[in-house]
């Protein structure tokens, strides 16, 4: 694997912690090994100590092992890379040696300027092979068209079944396990649809602010940097018809026949289906932070909140809300799916003077893992001044119920699977494009009719707005 971008934050706090955690667990060839790369000058032993020093800052204690990082280290070796400069292809082919004779993984964790510069880098060198693959790190373009040059770029070099298009939010378990729910078991599949349930929600909130991104995330936005790839991601994963098979080709085929079905958001429609915000100063935690103009230390329209109400026009989901919502400076950290069923058709308790709630499915991807069902049940008692009902939780707690299992990084699986060569994780162009399309038309209708983010709090749930955009339909977040 040539690791492009070996220096960075990404690398040192998620694919070396990832990578050593596979080599631990004997899931590497002894054959594979690692090329870094970065702009900075310096030897294999000088790379190797500062890997060794991140793995020690970014693993729990009780996964690094002194002995298991020497061998790991073993595997690692560094060059460094001018992209402009063909020498430095020259350079990293002469580094490889005999290896180029073996197919090749390049993963870019690099910014997406320097990806074309890279893929051009290693077509003219000879290390664009037709048995090699390439992972590409988010985002793929700042919108449709742009999105088409990188992919035309990376598919003049690597056919389409050579290309994986990252998402992290893939390799979660819970995010996996959301394909186990609906389609191995009977209980949910047959109300997964417009006449069982009322709304979707899918929240990701964050408490951070810009947190030394302030070169890449003003002037592109929340809905650019989450909705486009991990809300689209989740949603789809939700809306999808059952796949014929769980193959790569199978289950991504139904992936975007969804997003090919998010109905676009127009000037018109524009200010009732959507919400963009910014944060001002407030308090995270009990510790005072400053609002975005502040921390960015210029005015700026950059939206650090979306909330968004979307339609999926198809037989299964006609008149199905799905509210999205995304945001830094949140009240917390959490990223969730709730499933909002529909009330009973006839409330037979209530000569007896109970409610009734519907029935509320609840998917939590972080900080914990959890599946929750709440259900109606019957609150003990001799009911002599009517039947007494009550929410009770059906809680599958993934550390709970696999308590005696590490939990593992995200990157773990889609690394594994990149050197195995699975696709099902990662993303295929044409979804990245039908997502395009859609934030294209958000974009477009928050241009022509001169949308300005609204300011909240920050350690607030958003602009009030957004409060709005649920209430308006008898729903609410779940705060």
């Amino acid at each position: 694997m040539i690791l492009f971008g070996a220096t960075g934050d990404l690398a040192h706090r998620m694919l070396f912690p990832s990578l050593y955690n596979l080599h631990k667990d004997g899931l590497l060839a002894d054959s594979f090994t690692i090329l870094g790369s970065g702009r900075t000058v310096m030897d294999d032993a000088a790379f190797r100590a500062s890997i060794d020093e991140q793995l020690q800052k970014y693993l729990p204690p009780e996964q690094y092992a002194a002995d298991v990082a020497e061998s790991f280290l073993a595997r690692i070796d560094y060059v460094a890379i001018d992209t402009a400069e063909d020498t430095s292809f020259a350079s990293l082919k002469e580094k490889l040696g005999a290896r180029t004779q073996k197919p090749l993984g390049v993963y870019l964790s690099t910014p997406p300027a320097l990806f074309g510069p890279i893929i051009e880098g290693l077509n003219r060198a000879g290390l664009a092979c037709g048995e090699c693959r390439v992972a590409l790190e988010k985002p793929i373009g700042q919108d449709l068209a742009s999105s088409k040059q990188v992919n035309d770029i990376v598919g003049a070099a690597f056919s389409e079944e050579r290309i994986f298009r990252v998402d992290h939010y893939l390799g979660k378990e819970t995010v996996q396990n959301l394909l186990a729910l609906r389609f191995a078991n009977i209980l949910f599949e047959p109300l997964w649809n417009a006449n069982a349930i009322e709304h979707v929600e899918i929240t990701v909130a964050e408490t951070v602010g810009l947190e030394g991104r302030v070169s890449y995330y003003d002037g592109v936005g929340a809905l650019k940097d989450m909705v486009q790839n991990h809300l689209l991601q989740l949603v789809a994963l939700v809306a999808m018809e059952p796949p014929a098979s769980y193959a790569a080709a199978a289950v991504r085929d139904e992936k975007v026949k969804v997003l090919r079905c998010l109905r676009p958001v127009t000037p018109e429609s524009a200010k009732a289906l959507t919400v963009k915000g910014q944060y001002a100063s407030g308090a995270i935690g009990g510790a005072a932070v400053k609002g975005y103009d502040e921390e960015l230390g210029a005015d700026s329209a950059t939206e650090t909140f979306v909330a968004i109400k979307a339609f999926i026009d198809n037989w299964r989901w006609a008149g199905v809300p799905f509210y999205l919502r995304t945001g830094k400076r949140m009240r917390e950290r959490k990223s969730e799916i709730l499933i909002q069923f529909k009330r009973v058709p006839h409330d037979l308790f209530a000569s007896r003077g109970a409610g009734l709630e519907p029935n509320t499915l609840i998917i939590r991807l972080q900080p914990e893992e959890t599946i929750r069902m709440l259900v109606m049940a019957k609150r003990p008692g001799l009911d002599r001044d009517g039947v007494e009902l009550q929410e009770v939780e059906l809680d599958v707690a993934l550390d709970a119920a696999y308590g005696n299992q590490r939990r593992r990084i995200a990157y773990e699986r889609l690394l594994l699977d990149f050197v195995e060569g699975d696709q099902t994780l990662f993303v295929r162009r044409d979804e990245v494009e039908a997502a395009w399309t859609w934030i294209d038309s958000i974009h477009n209708a928050w241009t022509k009719t001169g949308q300005k983010p609204q300011s909240y709090t920050a350690g607030s749930w958003g602009p009030s707005a957004s409060i709005a955009l649920t209430e308006r339909d008898g729903a609410s977040w779940h705060d």
